[in-house]
């Protein structure tokens, strides 16, 4: 299951009392005032792991509590802090307050966390106020509550590579080529229902993450087909690979298809649109693959690649050009692609 927006209520714990004691020691006469301290309540923390992919974990844990601090005790003992409650999430978590509707924090790094919830302060004891008129004081202050927040968790994945494309483009088919990911493949559009990682690895020093978003239609920038959803996962991605198939199942024309698709990408945010892209066509051992070539050629002003997940052919050509623009290499020579896996 994906999950990529939940939210969360989480309750720091509350400080602990201060203590209302007095020193009682054989042959020591008006000891005067010793008690310790409250501690701090836990606090509620949300911090980036990349070892997660979304936010799946947290379904049957939505109530998050922190420890409460100790209280404090006589011989000016100090109580024990509360432990704090550690949420982890995937990086590229936005955290909002569920009731406001700011953002918090951007989570986009590796370990990277943020406060949600503070714990209380603990009371003080009733040393704190011993003067030299009130010696024996019976003062003291109970712990302050902790901070009590509802969020809203809104992930946005973080890939060096987006695939895009109409439904059944071949997305899903690429990605288990290139990775050891594996997703869902079936002879029929939108079998692919939430965004799908993978990494690609070459050599031993060099690597990068692909994102298979879901196949995106006509007005999927208005939320038609679920847009919103798919959309927002293209928002980080460094470089885009444009995938059109040459024979499309409805009938329809894959350069308008193409066209479609990157009138999508620029109604939904501007920037998209100036994103570093790559244009494929799929399925290339297809007869009409030739004429689609060229068409596309002549639509973008520059040479087209073409693949066959399928076959093999010109998945180590593209790796390369995915490279040139993620992770340069300085030799091209040295330059090994990566093993050949057969499509599930």
């Amino acid at each position: 299951m994906f999950v990529d927006q939940i939210e969360l209520l989480c309750q720091a714990g509350d400080g602990g009392n201060g203590c209302l004691s007095f020193r009682r020691e054989a042959h020591v006469p008006r000891g005067g005032p010793d008690g310790g301290d409250g501690a701090y309540g836990g606090s509620v923390i949300v911090q980036a792991t990349k070892d997660l992919t979304n936010l799946a974990h947290l379904l049957g844990h939505k109530h998050w509590n922190a420890e409460r601090g100790g209280h404090g005790q006589g011989k000016l003992k100090t109580g024990k802090r509360g432990k704090d409650a550690i949420v982890q999430v995937p990086v590229g978590t936005l955290i909002y307050d569920a009731k406001l509707g700011n953002l918090l924090r951007d989570l986009d790094g590796d370990g990277e966390s943020v406060t949600v919830a503070k714990g209380g302060h603990g009371g003080r004891g009733n040393k704190h106020f011993a003067t030299s008129i009130n010696r024996a004081p019976r003062e003291f202050e109970n712990g302050q509550p902790g901070e009590q927040r509802r969020i809203r968790l809104d992930l946005k994945l973080i890939a060096d590579v987006g695939l895009v494309g109409k439904p059944n483009a071949g997305k899903s088919t690429l990605l288990s080529r290139m990775t050891r990911a594996t997703p869902e493949i079936a002879n029929y559009p939108f079998t692919t229902k939430y965004p799908n990682l993978g990494m690609v690895r070459v050599g031993y020093g060099q690597q990068f993450v692909i994102a298979d978003i879901p196949g995106l239609i006509e007005g999927a920038h208005e939320g038609v087909g679920l847009g919103h959803e798919f959309l927002r996962h293209v928002e980080r991605t460094r470089v885009f690979v444009h995938l059109i198939e040459p024979s499309p199942m409805d009938g329809s024309d894959p350069i308008e298809n193409y066209r479609n698709i990157r009138d999508e990408l620029r109604l939904y945010d501007e920037s998209l649109a100036d994103r570093p892209e790559i244009p494929v066509v799929t399925k290339c051992e297809l007869p009409e693959a030739d004429e689609i070539v060229a068409r596309l050629s002549e639509e973008v002003g520059r040479p087209v690649m073409r693949i066959s997940a399928v076959t093999g052919k010109g998945l180590p050509e593209l790796t390369l050009s995915l490279l040139k623009l993620i992770d340069p290499v300085e030799d091209e020579d040295d330059w090994q692609p990566p093993p050949k896996r057969e499509c599930v």
